[in-house]
C-alpha cells in the first residue's frame, strides 16, 4: 500500500505551494490533500501517522514562507466548505478552523456581537489566528474563546474547554495538528457603532501597511512593551534589500518580495535583520513568520 492509496481523489503530488502564500515564493509540496470530509481528515492524517509521514496544515498562507527546495511530507488545506461553516446564536460564534477570520469578524459585526472586530484586518483563517492568538491593541482572539475542537496528529478528535485554554502573546496552548472548529462567547453591542468602530480601525490600520497588491509578510513578533517595527526602523534598516526582497518603507516589520524574489532572499534578511537590531539596539528579535 503506498501513502495515497485510496486517496488519490484528494491527494496530488508534487503540487506548488508558492501562489497559496501571501508571498507567493518557495517550492513544492512531496503530497498536497484537501479532504472533504472530517472523516476523510482523520483516515488521511491516521495513514500519515502509521507511515510516518510529517503533516503540515496550511490555512490563508499569509503567515509561512515556504523553502526553495519545497516542502516533504504531506500538505493539508482546510479549504473545503464543511471545514469553514460559521454559525451564530445566543451571542456565541462557532466558526470552522477553515474559516476566513475577516468573514467571521463581519458576521460578528452584522448580528450586534462585540469581540473581534479589534482583529479587522488580520488576514488567515480562524485556526490559525487561534493557534497565533492573534490580537491587535484592541485584544486578542483567545479572550473570546470558550471551546475548542481538535485532531491531534494521530487522528483523534477531541474537544478542549475553557479551563483547558492557555493563551499568550502569539501563542496558545491549542497546539494539535488541526483546530477543526471554535467557539466564542461575545457581546452584545449596536451593529452600526460597531460598524463604525470595525471600518475606522480599518483605515487606521490600512494606512501603516504596504500596499495590498504587494506580496508582503510580517516579520517579528513585537518584544515585550516594544514594538518590531520600531526597532527595526531605528536600526536603519528601512528600505533595506537582500535580491528582490526588501523592508518596506511604511512599516518596517513588513518584508515585500518582488517579482524576482527566493526564500532564499528573504531567510537572508531576517537573518541580516535579527543580527543588526541585536548589535545595534540590545534586543534579540524572534520570528512570528513560521518557514516550512
Amino acid at each position: 500500500m503506498t501513502l495515497v492509496s485510496g486517496f488519490e481523489k484528494i491527494v496530488r503530488e508534487q503540487e506548488p505551494l508558492a501562489e497559496r502564500t501571501w508571498l507567493k515564493l518557495g517550492g513544492v509540496a512531496a503530497f498536497y490533500a484537501e479532504p472533504n470530509s472530517v472523516d476523510e481528515l482523520a483516515a488521511l492524517v491516521r495513514r500519515c501517522c502509521e507511515e510516518e509521514v510529517q503533516i503540515r496544515v496550511l490555512g490563508g498562507g499569509s503567515n509561512v514562507l515556504i523553502r526553495d527546495e519545497g516542502v516533504s511530507g504531506m500538505v493539508i488545506s482546510l479549504s473545503s466548505p464543511v471545514f469553514s461553516d460559521i454559525q451564530i446564536a445566543k451571542g456565541r460564534l462557532t466558526a470552522g478552523g477553515g474559516a476566513q477570520l475577516a468573514h467571521a469578524i463581519s458576521e460578528t459585526v452584522r448580528a450586534g456581537l462585540a469581540g473581534l472586530e479589534p482583529l479587522v484586518g488580520i488576514p488567515g483563517t480562524i485556526g490559525g489566528a487561534l493557534h497565533g492568538n492573534s490580537g491587535s491593541r484592541g485584544g486578542d482572539i483567545g479572550q473570546w474563546a470558550c471551546r475548542a475542537t481538535v485532531m491531534t496528529r494521530s487522528g483523534e478528535i477531541l474537544q478542549r474547554d475553557r479551563e483547558d485554554l492557555v493563551f499568550a502573546y502569539r501563542q496558545s496552548s491549542l497546539d494539535e495538528l488541526v483546530i477543526l472548529n471554535a467557539e466564542f462567547q461575545l457581546e452584545e453591542d449596536n451593529p452600526e457603532q460597531l460598524t463604525r468602530r470595525m471600518q475606522k480601525q480599518w483605515i487606521v490600520k490600512k494606512a501603516a501597511q504596504p500596499l495590498s497588491h504587494q506580496n508582503v509578510a510580517t516579520i517579528f513578533k513585537n518584544p515585550r512593551g516594544m514594538s518590531a517595527g520600531m526597532l527595526i526602523d531605528q536600526a536603519g534598516l528601512k528600505g533595506t534589500r537582500v535580491g528582490a526582497v526588501e523592508v518596506s518603507q511604511r512599516h518596517a516589520n513588513f518584508i515585500i518580495a518582488g517579482e524576482d524574489a527566493t526564500s532564499q532572499d528573504v531567510l537572508r534578511l531576517i537573518d541580516m535583520i535579527r543580527s543588526r537590531v541585536a548589535e545595534r539596539l540590545g534586543v534579540e528579535l524572534e520570528t512570528e513568520l513560521e518557514i516550512w
